[in-house]
């Protein structure tokens, strides 16, 4: 039997819980948008072609804000095709992803689902084929009120009062050689602060995303942050991160600790940004966001239904593209991700799982068929429903395994917040340990616990193992259950975590 003793004070905390943390991704990439959120002629469909089983599985995720169109597509993509009567619209061929794009979704169909499904929207604009001109013209057609060729246009098409999107990202990972329209941090730097003072020229309320590295394993990585920031520092509020991890030749134990990477990946962020603050003597402090993340097996291999290497399988309307099957395994890890975005939320400000549907998602849908949670959606969801108020910083004294990349790594990962407005504390825990169970003790600094509200669980079901996954025949064989013998009594909380778990604890509490 494993055992974490873990500290929790009210009066030490991180910040507040930035509402943003919980976001997501839909990008014109495979499934996620054609018969991913939008599906005309589905028995789930609206009037829009907008299916209401996702979007009720989207609600419950608790997605907060969305990033759209790209990703990898956004560096190739014109915004106005996706304007206008669709029997008007070009159908283009999609370079990134290789594929065919009809553009039958577009800017305003993802406006009017995301009204739908009560998200915010972050718009990413091309800064890879395109440049300063069209990045200043699709903030006018979306956010001026009217008057404008552009905002007179917007109303032509169905919207006559703006869409006054605030958050907007300043193209997609330009640092990678795969990119459409690759550039070096020089190149990229000034384009992105020019792009970003024509756009605020239209409207200076808006809030931008530079590029920063696609993951920290670039080797470009940091002298990237320093030479786009030194640019487009006073003209930019956000840089971004890419990460994804992944189980490499059954080393599970390096795949469990994949956080460890997360932690490194924001603090050397975060120490660059300020380096180039201190630097250019500036005020205001630069935040991040990590606007891609996941668990995502990249095997770069083509199989008939899900062509990795998508050159090899022709053009195609939205064919099956990385569409990973999620398991027990996989689910503790995305719980320990969440678990770092949330530690680091005084500066994370902004986090968007990729992505939403189909595509590496924690919601899986059919042509013409059901939609589903897979197991990564429940650490995710009860995440976002309860971590409100302010994060606590937390004392974790935990036994440690050992694992080829990380090294000694705690076998107990946890995170907490603190939402004085309801008296309630909650806790989310990842037990990495994959034969033993872990007994948890809390201290409960400056609160007595009157009672726990709610403890569940995810762990390996009856009969399965850690390769359980949730599919169509079996959409709920991974979920959440009671957690048996959580126990709160005044000043204290102890629990046991099975063998490879993720679980969350929510308790009512005083201040004492």
């Amino acid at each position: 039997m494993s055992r974490a003793r873990i500290t929790l004070d009210r009066d030490f905390t991180i910040g507040e819980v930035p509402r943003r943390l919980f976001g997501s991704f839909v990008e014109h990439m495979g499934r996620c948008v054609y018969t991913g959120i939008y599906e005309p002629g589905h028995p789930e469909a609206d009037e829009n072609g907008f299916r209401q089983d996702v979007l009720k599985l989207v609600k419950e995720l608790g997605a907060t804000v969305i990033r759209y169109p790209g990703g990898n597509f956004v560096s190739g993509y014109n915004w106005e095709d996706g304007i206008g009567p669709r029997e008007n619209r070009p159908r283009r061929l999609d370079g990134a992803w290789h594929t065919l794009e009809t553009n039958a979704f577009g800017l305003h169909e993802f406006v009017d689902w995301s009204r739908q499904a009560g998200t915010e929207i972050m718009e990413a604009i091309n800064l890879g084929t395109r440049g300063v001109d069209a990045a200043r013209e699709i903030v006018e057609y979306a956010n001026h009120p009217g008057g404008t060729y552009l905002s007179d246009l917007r109303a032509k098409n169905g919207h006559k009062d703006p869409f006054n999107i605030k958050l907007w990202c300043l193209g997609n990972e330009m640092d990678g050689p795969w990119q459409i329209g690759h550039k070096t941090a020089e190149e990229y730097g000034r384009l992105a602060q020019e792009a970003a003072k024509a756009m605020r020229f239209v409207d200076p309320d808006i809030e931008l995303v530079a590029c920063g590295s696609s993951n920290s394993g670039m080797p470009t990585f940091g002298a990237w942050e320093q030479t786009v920031l030194t640019h487009a520092y006073e003209e930019v509020d956000y840089v971004s991160l890419h990460a994804y991890y992944q189980e490499h030749d059954g080393d599970v134990g390096s795949f469990l600790a994949s956080a460890v990477d997360t932690d490194y990946f924001i603090e050397s962020v975060i120490a660059t940004a300020d380096a180039v603050r201190a630097k250019g003597k500036h005020k205001k402090h630069i935040n991040l966001s990590f606007d891609e993340w996941n668990v995502w097996y990249q095997r770069g291999l083509d199989t008939e239904d899900q062509p990795h290497n998508v050159s090899k399988a022709g053009w195609r309307e939205h064919p099956r593209v990385i569409e990973d099957k999620y398991n027990v395994t996989d689910a503790v890890v995305v719980g320990t991700l969440l678990n770092s975005l949330l530690r680091h939320g005084d500066r994370v400000k902004i986090a968007n799982q990729a992505q939403l549907v189909n595509v590496i998602a924690p919601i899986f849908s059919e042509e013409n068929g059901p939609a589903w949670r897979q197991t990564i959606f429940h650490p995710f969801a009860r995440m976002a429903e309860l971590a409100k108020g302010q994060i606590l910083r937390l004392s974790v004294d935990s036994d440690k395994y050992g694992n080829a990349r990380f090294g000694d790594t705690d076998l107990v990962d946890v995170s907490a917040t603190w939402n004085e407005e309801t008296g309630r504390v909650a806790l989310f825990f990842a037990n990495r340990g994959l034969e033993e169970a872990a007994d948890v003790e809390v201290a409960l600094r400056g609160f007595d616990a009157r009672q726990v509200l709610r403890a569940e669980v995810l762990e390996i079901p009856e009969g399965g193992d850690r390769f359980t996954i949730n599919a169509q025949g079996s959409p709920d064989r991974v979920g959440l259950k009671p957690l048996e013998g959580a126990k709160a009594s005044g000043s204290e909380l102890r629990l046991s975590l099975p063998a490879l778990s993720w679980a969350v604890v929510e308790l009512d509490v005083v201040k004492n």
